[in-house]
């Protein structure tokens, strides 16, 4: 064999290195990078767990990573089939560069956007001031505003609240009767003596009353749970999930066995615009999903009661998940879980960022937010309508008796009885206003059936960010205040108009209050006349106003492109399961408690209404109703329990499934077990399941009432937020006529015309898609998730 001289050698090695970088075989093919359990754009907290995934021509032996210049490759710890895993940290706020190069592929680079572990991501700017909570509680002053108690051992380190995650062990009694109550309560407050989650001290011998469990792998391991506590886009989170203590979990590249690699996120219902940071309002200590290794997780940020901005709850799910499969590992799917306010959260970040969550169990539900405000208003209305002297005279007039009174009422509402929309507003009354008071306007229980509203003081001055009155808004004394609304809680979503005030979907023009109460000639003409006469609004500080509202149209447009406004459509590609159970009235018998009047059966069947008129199908949407629960509103526990591992049944089913579409693949998954039933509130046992709707629609705590809007002639699915108008036609208002004067009166309230419901509502159009609000109010479309690119 002749050698080469040095230089010709010196040049085929020089040409073998350039041939192996541009793909040795000939294919050219690039090396692919990807973040793992977010979109590259959307990654926080400096962290992202990476994948490198290299063609069959590259040596995964020489493969170099970098990050911004720096070497990472020591991270990518994990060598998969045809390539590696790992956890790259250090990365910049902003915008970040991953290279990955190896001998047989091209190098690719994927471009990385890391936002502060403090948020916020999609949501634009976040409300200021915020109160950080603190290990002890400091009580609120003249000039400065409560701080709550974390339940942490150190303080926050920075404006964003963010604090040392704190670690604790909880396990499993096997004591029978303990309680469910929180077994780690902030000071000064202490656990329940028999609490069935115990502090597990790791190192020491086993308590003798630690349970096992098996899990959903067919593990049998002692009950042990790792809580983890911590502080996410300035939420306090706490997250559980079963452990065995005794072995390290680094990162999510090396999960416990134990886990089954899902999650439920626990989403708390109320509503609230508060500026301080609280502890979570639900609970993480779920016992059927623990047992079986789910991981449970909740974070204040998702509590209606602590917030009510539902962009800045869709980047703390993804924030959250992100930091999950980083951390603990990769997550097969998420259930969301949730009552009341939790379930339209739900509802609405199903809607706005399909994916996000896997399947929906809902319960006391309503079903979005500004559909729900808008029947918190109407109640408010009528019930102050119904106090006036001008009704009351007319009442008086006709000689009637209370209970008939009450009747003309509660068509009116469309409620079952009257005290529905007493409880709207008694619960919410107070939270229209934008600024401070320190009064609040109800009707007691002694003054149900009369209707008589009284003032309550509340002893001192506030508000609804609690924060002290003189930072707040007043139309006197403070006009340039911070407001209080959940307008001003979202005003980076909704934006402001030309007076400063922020962008509200609130509007009831057009709307002919009892409409179907005077068809049925449960009220007469004058009465109707009358009431949408004087019915008036709560202008845009909360006040009584004897115009009505009117919406603001970029307000309208923002929710129903973004997908707040629930999208059916979109919302069709998410299995839901939907817990309904009897809050119809405060003064019907019956044996459960926790009533309210606020969520109300119909709500139900609104939802399927939706479901049927954008999809021409509700089988997405499982119902089980039941009369009677132990937990008052909320599902009996052994229905809650079964009902949690049937959407787990489906979500697994859908996943496995790859034919169709989205939505066909939730239909087609759907389990027998998931079949809609009822259980009769005359079946003691809660025990006999009825499959026939006719019979469930015909007992008296399980049928479907309907909103004061649908009640007015709005559609069963009470979707729009402002209707389009019509002349006024007196043919609506048949068999009842309206005299000469009546009409010339009704004519000059409705100057502009009447709700038009056979149009879709202004501003509508289907969702546009993932909204970031990060530019400003209104959003902009989020772009196809980044890929990695050959360079």
């Amino acid at each position: 064999m002749t050698s080469l001289p040095s230089w010709q050698l010196a040049l085929a090695v020089t040409a073998a290195a350039a041939l192996a970088a541009c793909g040795g075989d000939g294919t050219n093919e690039p090396v692919q990078i990807s973040t793992l359990g977010n979109r590259a754009d959307l990654i926080s907290d400096g962290n992202a767990l990476v994948e490198i995934t290299l063609p069959a021509s590259a040596n995964n032996g020489t493969l170099t990573v970098r990050l911004n210049g720096s070497d990472v490759t020591a991270a990518f710890t994990t060598v998969t089939a045809n390539g590696r895993k790992g956890l790259v940290q250090g990365l910049a706020t902003g915008r970040n560069v991953i290279v990955a190069e190896a001998a047989g592929a091209k190098a690719a680079e994927l471009v990385v956007t890391n936002a502060p572990r403090g948020g916020p991501l999609l949501a634009g700017a976040q409300p200021v001031p915020y109160i950080c909570a603190a290990p002890t509680a400091v009580a609120a002053t003249a000039t400065t505003a409560a701080v709550d108690a974390s339940g942490f051992t150190t303080a926050a380190t920075d404006a964003q609240c963010n604090v040392a995650t704190q670690t604790l062990y909880f396990y499993r009694t096997t004591e029978a009767g303990c309680s469910m109550a929180n077994p780690y309560p902030s000071p000064p407050a202490t656990a329940p003596a028999n609490a069935c989650f115990k502090p597990y001290t790791v190192g020491q011998a086993a308590p003798g009353d630690l349970a096992t469990t098996t899990t959903e792998a067919g593990l049998i391991v002692p009950y042990v749970v790792r809580l983890e506590r911590g502080v996410i886009n300035r939420g306090i989170y706490e997250m559980a999930v079963l452990v065995d203590p005794a072995k390290p979990w680094a990162n999510g590249l090396s999960p416990q066995a134990s886990w089954t690699g899902k999650l439920e996120f626990i989403f708390g219902g109320s509503s609230g615009q508060l500026r301080r940071q609280l502890r979570p309002a639900s609970l993480w200590n779920h016992d059927a999903a623990l047992a079986k290794g789910w991981m449970v997780a909740t974070n204040a940020l998702v509590d209606g009661s602590r917030n009510t901005n539902r962009t800045a709850m869709v980047d703390t799910v993804i924030m959250m998940k992100e930091d999950i499969t980083e951390r603990y590992g990769p997550l097969k799917h998420t259930v969301a879980s949730g009552c009341s306010a939790g379930s339209m959260s739900a509802y609405a970040i199903a809607s706005s960022y399909p994916g996000l969550l896997d399947g929906l169990l809902v319960s006391c539900s309503l079903n979005d937010a500004e559909s729900s405000n808008q029947e918190s208003v109407d109640c408010g209305l009528l019930v102050e309508a119904y106090d006036k002297p001008r009704w009351r005279e007319l009442m008086a007039a006709g000689s009637y008796g209370l209970d008939e009174i009450n009747r003309k009422k509660a068509a009116i509402n469309g409620h079952e009885d009257y005290t529905a929309c007493i409880g709207w507003y008694n619960s919410f009354g107070v939270q229209k206003l934008a600024g401070n008071y320190d009064t609040a306007r109800e009707v007691t229980a002694a003054n149900r059936a009369t209707g008589v509203i009284t003032a309550r003081s509340l002893g001192q001055t506030t508000n609804g960010c609690q924060l002290p009155a003189s930072q707040v808004f007043d139309p006197v004394s403070n006009p340039t205040g911070l407001r209080c609304s959940q307008w001003d809680h979202a005003v980076a979503t909704f934006g402001k108009r030309a007076d400063g005030e922020p962008n509200s979907t609130r509007d009831n023009t057009g709307v002919q209050y009892g409409l179907k109460a005077l068809v049925a000639g449960t009220v007469t003409a004058e009465e109707f006349v009358t009431l949408n006469e004087m019915i008036g609004s709560f202008d845009r500080n909360g006040l009584y106003s004897t115009a009505r509202a009117v919406a603001d149209l970029p307000a309208l447009q923002t929710v129903y492109r973004a997908g707040l406004m629930p999208d059916y459509t979109l919302l069709a590609q998410t299995p839901i399961l939907d817990f309904r159970g009897y809050d119809d009235s405060l003064i019907q018998p019956i044996t459960n408690t926790g009533r309210s009047g606020l969520h109300q059966i119909w709500k139900s069947f609104a939802n399927r209404a939706r479901f049927e008129k954008a999809n021409g199908t509700s089988s997405s949407y499982a119902m089980w109703r039941y009369g009677l629960s132990e937990n008052g509103v909320s599902p009996p526990t052994l229905l809650a329990n079964e009902g949690f591992f049937v959407m787990d049944q489906w979500i697994t089913a859908v996943k496995a499934s790859s034919t169709g579409t989205a939505a066909a693949r939730v239909l087609a998954a759907r389990p027998a077990a998931a079949a809609d039933f009822c259980l009769l509130s005359t079946d003691a046992a809660q025990s006999t399941r009825v499959t026939d709707p006719a019979l469930c629609d015909a007992d008296p705590l399980l049928k479907g009432g309907m909103s004061p809007r649908e009640a007015a002639g709005s559609p069963r699915a009470n979707d729009l937020l402002k209707c389009q108008l019509k002349p006024l036609d007196v043919a609506e208002y048949l068999p009842a006529v309206l005299n000469a004067d009546q009409l010339a009166r009704m004519r000059a309230v409705f100057a502009d015309g009447v709700c038009d419901y056979s149009k879709p509502g202004v501003g509508f159009e289907p969702a546009r898609g993932v909204t970031s609000f990060a530019a400003g109010p209104g959003g902009q479309v989020l772009p196809a998730a980044p890929q990695s690119t050959a360079r």
